[in-house]
């Protein structure tokens, strides 16, 4: 079952980041990631926040795009990013399969 909220840690570790990305990231991008914040102030990721930031991600680490860049694209066809991050995360996953396969061979 999936959780409801997660912290910048836990968000971090999903996306394979560091926390201070994630934290520059989410102020950057206020427009697409709106964490909830708890009484101590901490930043608490739900699901869609979390598949933002991997659009973000996206854009930033693997298109190479700038900051404003990456912002822009998201303004204008943020449907096709997201198809995107999710055949790139589907095909990592088939690679990580194959190499396990591979591996017991």
């Amino acid at each position: 079952m999936a959780k409801l909220l997660y912290t910048i840690g836990e968000t971090a570790e999903i996306l394979g980041e560091n926390v201070s990305a994630v934290r520059y990231w989410s102020n950057y991008f206020e427009k697409f990631v709106h964490p909830a914040k708890n009484g101590k102030g901490n930043r608490l990721f739900h699901p869609e926040d979390i598949e933002a930031l991997k659009q973000i991600k996206f854009l930033l680490k693997d298109q190479g795009l700038t900051l404003e860049g990456a912002a822009q694209r998201l303004r204008d066809d943020r449907r096709k990013v997201s198809g995107r991050v999710k055949a790139l995360e589907s095909l990592r996953e088939i690679k990580a399969q194959l190499e396990a396969v591979r591996d017991l061979l």
